[in-house]
């Protein structure tokens, strides 16, 4: 596993899905100072595409503090208005051993983009991150689709890139359902999941602001055969799929990740979340729960909490 630590890339290795407090730490990725991906280092992302591993992360130059010139620029104050996507490298077929070197930038056009996930299908690979409409918007944070050639090239055009969802929602927004300005709305932390018994592609994302109680996971449906047309995917704007629980203390849950038991009979959502609403980022932990399938093919998430949970099926 790996998260945000804001000064590099750290991989974590455990024995037990449900336990990282004793997880074996590795420092992966050290950037250098002085180059635009050297601050603010968010949302990595570890995937095995093509025989090699790859890391997707955001980065920016400057401590995400743009200077007077740049920031009256967009309607509201704009930091990470120089975070970019980029990626690592590293051969081999194991992670914790492989040496990670950086391979690009991704291209975003020039513009705000952070929490970038690969999505995998049958007709290529696609780049789905978070964007801005315009250089200099501010907020709101949508979801944008781009076709690649590669893990580490985009081949879209700026006019061929696609905004598949934009925080209209009032669960989308920050505080719940403001009924004026835009500002900190978010569509952010896509994740592909793939029904393993339907095939049914989802993105499942994060919504409203990531430091407050509302962060929530949505939910968007591939229920075409083209990734890039926006008519193919189908929103579920009724709510969110995974939502605090206030009874358990159960806030923020959001950005979260899937993987299988060892045995591949259950299905878990990895993600974070914080006991007390009011401390913002630093009071995010890791949590890990089984989750399963509504008749319908759509995921059908538990309400978070804390557990003790039984460890993955297969795990020892």
């Amino acid at each position: 596993m790996t998260y945000t630590t804001n000064d590099n890339i750290t991989l974590l290795r455990s024995h037990v899905l449900t336990d990282w407090k004793s997880a074996d730490s590795k420092l992966l990725f050290q950037p250098p100072q002085g180059t635009n991906y050297s601050t603010n280092l968010w949302a990595p992302e570890l995937h095995y595409i093509d025989s090699n591993w790859y890391v997707i992360f955001t980065a920016d130059p400057n401590g995400d503090s743009p200077p007077p010139e740049v920031d009256m620029n967009c309607d509201w104050s704009c930091p990470a208005v120089h975070h970019r996507i980029y990626v690592l490298e590293g051969p081999g077929s194991d992670p914790w051993t492989a040496t990670f070197t950086l391979k690009a930038q991704l291209n975003t056009y020039d513009q705000f983009a952070i929490d970038g996930t690969y999505f995998q299908h049958s007709t290529g690979l696609y780049h789905i991150y978070s964007c801005w409409h315009r250089q200099y918007d501010g907020w709101p944070a949508n979801l944008c689709i781009t076709k690649m050639s590669n893990p580490w090239a985009v081949s879209s055009n700026f006019s061929e890139r696609q905004i598949l969802s934009v925080p209209s929602n009032p669960w989308e927004q920050t505080p719940y359902s403001r009924s004026f300005n835009i500002r900190l709305s978010s569509n952010e932390g896509p994740e592909q999941l793939t029904n393993p018994k339907t095939g049914q592609n989802f993105i499942i994302y994060s919504a409203a602001r990531s430091d407050n109680r509302n962060y929530c996971l949505g939910q968007l449906e591939l229920v075409g055969d083209d990734p890039m047309n926006v008519q193919d995917w189908r929103k579920k704007n009724e709510g969110c799929v995974f939502y605090q629980n206030a009874l358990e203390d159960a806030y923020g849950v959001g950005h979260a990740s899937f993987t299988s038991s060892p045995d591949k009979s259950e299905d878990w959502i990895v993600y974070h979340g914080m006991r007390n609403p009011t401390n913002g980022w630093s009071a995010r932990t890791i949590r890990a729960q089984k989750f399963t399938w509504n008749a319908d093919g759509t995921p059908n998430f538990p309400r978070p909490g804390y557990g003790p949970y039984t460890v993955p099926s297969g795990q020892h």
